[in-house]
């Protein structure tokens, strides 16, 4: 490569006359100008602040609100059906002797899987220094909160006896009771409670600056005695920037494992029994997997419709929508991996249980459940291989809701289809949710637009302070001398 081309690169024109041999050869990478920026219509850094914070100071329409009544209306309606639940006893729902796991625990394993997205965008893209999750890591953490707290629900009331539900802790008592540490419904209380704590932790330490832009921002004496508390006296010196940096790096360090052990620890509820279907050591890296393809898939979901009522396009671009469509395939892909192996697997082993099992999963009175898994799961992300297609807002926003309905027939197939055929036939036996599980779970989705609408309204969608960070002139800029590439 010629000492002009170097040059050239290194001081800004643009490299596109370059081969790819010499390309790769080049010492400097392509700056950050020939890029596709993160951020568009090159606002200022007052322009940030006051498109966001806007957004929490400026008057509410009334189709907000009615929004947020309709979905409150339809979280009264699920939690109307809990108390049903927990008045009259879990025999008002569709589970018999044969199924007893059904619809509770497969939107249990849902919402949790719903909220994976979160973690991965906030510690592992943050460790690894991936600017295009700045914009979008605020609402994927606040989703992660969410969603567990929805996930949560159905382990309770499943126990037939919520009340009870402190005795899954280990604290202690005079009856000489303690908790079976072999049960999986302990381990899931304890992955299930500390990914909601460190979660909920890591969210708001990423808060605490954009609440003190706000406290600045916000007029009201009411509002910004809130906001004032909650930012914990944020100056913005250098010195709470270092440490908040360094409590910030800590947490996404402690977050990481936390992305691989909770959806293992809820895949060994089912991967350490002996019930063929179940019984099988792809299931940690199968459900991980999964939960980040759903997770992902539901901040597609929320984020789509946010840019479009809010006003976000140009800080929630089509390159981060680009780049989340590119996860998703690479998650859909391995998923259906998974779901090739264990059929083979299935056939290799020559236990004819499993092989039945799997047979029956395919065939059997369940097939339209796995089909469905099937085609939304594998099939439908397959355009994405296709930039146009990963550009498309109204085709990602279809095919993002398709994997959350599949990924949801994806648990109810491995429980249902495990579950209803029995070693003794007598004892086979068909499950069909009543209207109160139905509640229920629509009900969860109530809640969870609820909590994502007010926190979309009183709390920063977008982190400010992230986004000025990457935006042009915010990082310091090193000019080599011209002599130094001679």
């Amino acid at each position: 490569m010629s000492v002009e081309t170097v040059t050239q690169t290194a001081n800004g024109s643009s490299p596109e006359h370059l081969t790819s041999a010499s390309y790769q050869n080049n010492p400097y990478p392509v700056p950050d100008s020939q890029r596709e920026p993160l951020v568009l219509g090159n606002p200022s850094i007052h322009d940030v602040t006051e498109k966001i914070a806007g957004i929490v100071e400026g008057k509410t329409n009334l189709k907000y609100w009615l929004a947020v009544l309709i979905c409150a209306s339809i979280a009264g309606l699920g939690f109307g059906a809990i108390g049903e639940t927990v008045t009259t006893g879990i025999g008002v729902w569709g589970s018999n002797n044969t199924i007893g796991w059904a619809w509770d625990i497969t939107n249990f394993v849902f919402w949790i899987g719903i909220g994976h997205a979160g973690t991965l965008i906030s510690a592992i893209l943050y460790l690894f220094r991936q600017k295009w999750r700045t914009a979008i890591n605020r609402s994927a953490e606040a989703m992660t909160i969410f969603a567990v707290m929805c996930a949560g629900i159905f382990p309770v009331i499943h126990t037939g006896r919520p009340w009870f539900a402190y005795w899954l802790t280990p604290y202690p008592n005079q009856m000489q009771l303690w908790v079976n540490f072999r049960s999986p419904l302990v381990w899931d209380v304890f992955a299930v409670s500390t990914y909601l704590t460190v979660s909920a932790l890591f969210w708001f330490i990423g808060l605490v600056p954009d609440l003190a832009t706000i406290r600045n921002y916000v007029k009201g004496k009411t509002a910004k005695s809130l906001y004032t508390f909650f930012s914990f006296g944020w100056t913005g010196s250098m010195r709470a920037w270092h440490h908040y940096e360094i409590a910030y790096m800590i947490l996404a360090g402690l977050s990481t494992p936390l992305v691989l052990s909770v959806h293992t620890i809820v895949s060994m509820d089912f991967a350490t029994s002996v019930l063929p279907g179940w019984h099988t050591t792809i299931f940690p890296p199968y459900f991980v997997a999964g939960a980040i393809f759903s997770g992902f898939a539901m901040v597609m979901t929320l984020l789509v419709i946010a840019r479009e009522i809010l006003g976000l396009k140009d800080y929630i671009t089509l390159k981060h929508l680009e780049n989340m469509n590119k996860i998703i395939l690479a998650t859909g892909m391995m998923v259906g991996y998974a779901y090739s192996m264990e059929f083979f697997i299935a056939w290799y082993s020559g236990n004819e249980y499993e092989r039945t099992v799997f047979i029956n999963r395919a065939f059997g009175e369940y097939w339209w459940a796995y089909w469905s898994m099937l085609s939304c799961n594998v099939l439908s992300p397959q355009i994405y291989w296709f930039k146009k297609a990963r550009r498309n807002i109204p085709l990602m926003f279809v095919i993002s809701i398709f994997v959350n309905i599949g990924m949801w027939f994806e648990r109810f197939t491995i429980i249902s289809t495990s579950l209803h055929h029995d070693f003794l036939p007598s004892s086979w036996s068909y499950y069909t949710p009543t209207m109160v599980e139905v509640g229920i779970f629509v009900g969860t989705i109530g809640l969870f637009l609820t909590l994502f609408l007010l926190f979309s309204k009183y709390l920063p969608v977008i982190a400010i302070s992230e986004i000025k960070g990457i935006m042009p002139g915010s990082q310091p800029v090193h000019h080599h001398d011209e002599e130094h590439h001679h």
